[in-house]
C-alpha cells in the first residue's frame, strides 16, 4: 500500500450534493493494487456466493460495523483507524473487467459490497463503484448493492440499465428513526431522512429496492422496526430484511465504548436484551445463529417484523421466488434476498 500525501477531497468535487457535512478527522488514505477483486464467499449464512469490495476501511463509522475486525490484518486497528485510514484499490474496474472476462464465469450475481460501504464518502472522487458496475454492465452481470449513502444516486444511469438486463437490486439499510440516535452510531452516514429519500428516487427510476434493518440492536431500535418498515415501503420499497446485533472479536469493546460515550443510559439494557436474545451471551460466531437470536425476546421482535412486512406488502412471494430461481444455489439463511 502507498499512502496518499493529497488524497481527493470529495467534498469539492461534483457530487458534494450527494454528501453530507464533513467529518471534522481527517482521513489518511491508502492507494493499493488488488492482485484480485471478487471474493467468494462461503458462508452458509448468506445467498449470494460474490461480492466486490472497492474500499477497505469505511468514513461512515457506524459503531456497530461487524467489519472493523477486519482491518487488523492490515495492521491498523479496529477503532478510530477502521474509519481514518482507508484503503482504495484503485485497479478495483480493471481488474473486475479482467475476472468477469474469463470463460468460467457464469455470470452469478455480484454483491456489492460484502464487507464496508462501496458508496462512502470517497467514491465521490474515486468512483471505483461506479467503474465496477459499467463492468458488470458489459459482462451481463447482475448486481446486488447495500449502502447507506445517497450517493448511490449518482449512478441512477447505470442501475436502470442493469435492471432492465441482468438484473439490479439496491437495498438501503436503515437502523434508526430518531436522527439524534443515528448521529451518535452512525456519525459519518447519512440521516434516515435522507436514507428514506434515496428509496424514493431509486423507485421512482425504475429500480427494485429493499431496506435492511441493519443491525436490530435489542434495548436500542426496536421500537424502530414497524416504522421504518412503514416509511420505506411508502417509498417503494418491496423486499426487507433484519439481522441481529453481531459483535465478533474486537468489535465488542468498540462497541460498548462508543455507547458508554453518547448514550450511557442505555448501556444496561441494550447488554440485557442482548443476553435475552443470545442464550446468556453477548457474542454468537457459529454459522446459522450468528445473524438472528433466539428465545422470547427475539421470537416477539422477528413476529412483529414478519407481521408488518405482511401487512405492507414487503417480500412478496412472487418476487422472492423470482430471486431465488435466479441464485446459482439455494442458501436459505440471511441475506436471502439476493
Amino acid at each position: 500500500m502507498k499512502r496518499v500525501s493529497n488524497p481527493p477531497n470529495p467534498w469539492h468535487s461534483t457530487h458534494v450534493e450527494w454528501l453530507d457535512e464533513p467529518p471534522e478527522a481527517e482521513l489518511d488514505i491508502y492507494e493499493e493494487d488488488a492482485k484480485s477483486l471478487l471474493s467468494e464467499n462461503k458462508s452458509p449464512d448468506l445467498s449470494f456466493r460474490f461480492s466486490v469490495n472497492p474500499y477497505r476501511g469505511c468514513q461512515h463509522a457506524c459503531s456497530y460495523c461487524y467489519a472493523r475486525p477486519s482491518h487488523q490484518y492490515l495492521g491498523f486497528g479496529a477503532g478510530t483507524d477502521f474509519e481514518l485510514k482507508l484503503i482504495v484499490k484503485r485497479n478495483a474496474p480493471a481488474l473486475l473487467r479482467q475476472e468477469l472476462s474469463r470463460r468460467s464465469w457464469q455470470r452469478e450475481r455480484i454483491v456489492f459490497s460484502g464487507n464496508t460501504d462501496c458508496y462512502q464518502p470517497i467514491e465521490a472522487s474515486y468512483a471505483l463503484t461506479r467503474g465496477c458496475l459499467e463492468a458488470c454492465l458489459e459482462h451481463q452481470t447482475p448486481v446486488g448493492i447495500i449502502t447507506k449513502s445517497a450517493l448511490v444516486r449518482r449512478d441512477i444511469d447505470l442501475l436502470q440499465q442493469l435492471a432492465r438486463g441482468p438484473g439490479a437490486h439496491v437495498f438501503v439499510s436503515i437502523a434508526f428513526l430518531d436522527e439524534r440516535t443515528c448521529r451518535k452510531l452512525d456519525p459519518g452516514a447519512p440521516t434516515p431522512a435522507k436514507r428514506f429519500e434515496v428509496l424514493r428516487a431509486l423507485h421512482e427510476a425504475g429500480i427494485p429496492t429493499g431496506v435492511s434493518v441493519l443491525p436490530l440492536i435489542p434495548g436500542l431500535n426496536e421500537p424502530d422496526i414497524a416504522g421504518i418498515l412503514e416509511r420505506a415501503a411508502e417509498c417503494g420499497a418491496t423486499q426487507a430484511f433484519m439481522t441481529l446485533l453481531r459483535l465478533p472479536s474486537e468489535l465488542l469493546e468498540v462497541f460498548f465504548e462508543r455507547i458508554r460515550a453518547s448514550l450511557p443510559e442505555r448501556e444496561q439494557k441494550i447488554v440485557s436484551a442482548l443476553k435475552d436474545m443470545r442464550g446468556g451471551g453477548l457474542k454468537e460466531s457459529r454459522f446459522g445463529a450468528r445473524m438472528s437470536g433466539s428465545g422470547p425476546r427475539w421470537d416477539a421482535v422477528r413476529g412483529l417484523f414478519d407481521l408488518q412486512c405482511r401487512r405492507l406488502g414487503l417480500n412478496p412471494r412472487e418476487e422472492a421466488k423470482a430471486f431465488d430461481e435466479a441464485k446459482p444455489q439455494p442458501r436459505p439463511r440471511q441475506g436471502e434476498l439476493f
